[in-house]
């Protein structure tokens, strides 16, 4: 099937059988790249990626693959970039679409990647907003099919605040994909239900189930993968952590959380990870609150379990096929 010339915003408008085909590419390409086979068939061709927020895995996930297909790229921080600023959405997505092959966005609202795709005339590409992360998505399917080796019968358990971006999209792609999503998590953080009732009827079609549950021994029993994120997102006010530390260090993932898992379940967690006090975050928060671990022990973290880094490098085989397919197409 053909995504040439469509846009990449959230997995809510692709069907099924367009995600996996996205998943095989990547598996394709990252292939082709261990074994030196080059694959620049998108020679020529320039993008623009704006970033609102930075990153460190999306931005060179971005930039290597975008060399890789043989493309050229000019980089917009938040204080190169005039977009909304002195220059409305639209404005800024009629000129880039005349300059560009295609526009990567990560950044806040996710209306403000739909009106750059609605406008520009060429695919745009979410690298990320409060609402969904789908490029992730890719990542994470690809990464769990490496290591389990199926993308089917498998119950997959989030744990933490499953209200935003990754809460979201993995509830979203588990539906249309076939496995079990379970958010396990204080109930204040569950998904919004009007989603859950969107991905209960994907669930129907897929023969997977959608399960909300405040328990941990519940929630990660027989897990195949137990996966979270940080607890306070980029942007959020500095107040919000007192809130999200009480209300969600029942949900750390540990050694406990584990021992209800099945013996060859694994950790996923799209990073950046605060699992000890290597960063100035971890730092900080030991000092206020005298945590040295998140959402994440140490031990899971480094563990025989955890996939982190190669869920990581995923990240750039998976935005390479969508580039891929939506630019050249097969």
């Amino acid at each position: 099937m053909s995504l040439k010339n469509r846009s990449f915003l959230k997995l809510l408008d692709f069907t099924p059988e367009e995600i996996r085909s996205l998943v095989a590419l990547s598996a394709r390409l990252k292939k082709e790249k261990k074994e030196g086979v080059p694959h620049d068939v998108l020679r020529g061709k320039q993008i623009a990626l704006i970033f609102e927020k930075t990153s460190t895995r999306t931005r060179c996930s971005f930039e290597v693959a975008a060399h890789d297909l043989g493309m050229y790229t000019t980089y917009l921080d938040p204080a190169a970039s005039q977009i909304g600023k002195k220059e409305s959405i639209a404005d800024t997505a009629r000129v880039l679409g005349r300059m560009y092959d295609g526009i990567e966005y990560r950044g806040f609202d996710q209306k403000i990647v739909e009106d750059l795709a609605k406008y520009s005339g060429v695919p745009v590409w979410n690298g990320l907003t409060d609402e969904f992360h789908p490029t992730q998505m890719i990542a994470d399917m690809l990464t769990i099919q490496e290591h389990l080796g199926r993308l089917s019968d498998v119950r997959f358990v989030y744990m933490g605040d499953a209200r935003f971006n990754m809460g979201n999209s993995l509830m979203v792609v588990c539906s249309k994909l076939g496995l079990d999503f379970v958010a396990c998590t204080n109930k204040k953080y569950f998904p919004d239900q009007k989603l859950i009732d969107t991905c209960q009827e994907f669930a129907k079609q897929s023969g997977s189930q959608i399960i909300l549950t405040d328990s941990v021994e519940e929630g990660c029993k027989d897990a195949d993968v137990i996966y979270t994120d940080v607890w306070v997102s980029m942007g959020e006010p500095e107040e919000v952590w007192q809130e999200r530390i009480e209300d969600l260090s029942p949900y750390q993932v540990n050694e406990k959380a584990f021992s209800y898992a099945k013996d060859n379940a694994i950790f996923m967690h799209c990073l950046p990870a605060y699992h000890d006090l290597e960063t100035g975050v971890g730092r900080e928060v030991f000092e206020k609150f005298g945590l040295s671990e998140l959402e994440v022990s140490h031990a899971v973290f480094e563990g025989s379990r955890s996939v982190v880094f190669d869920e990581a490098e995923n990240r750039m085989h998976s935005i390479k096929a969508v580039m891929y397919a939506t630019l050249y197409g097969e």
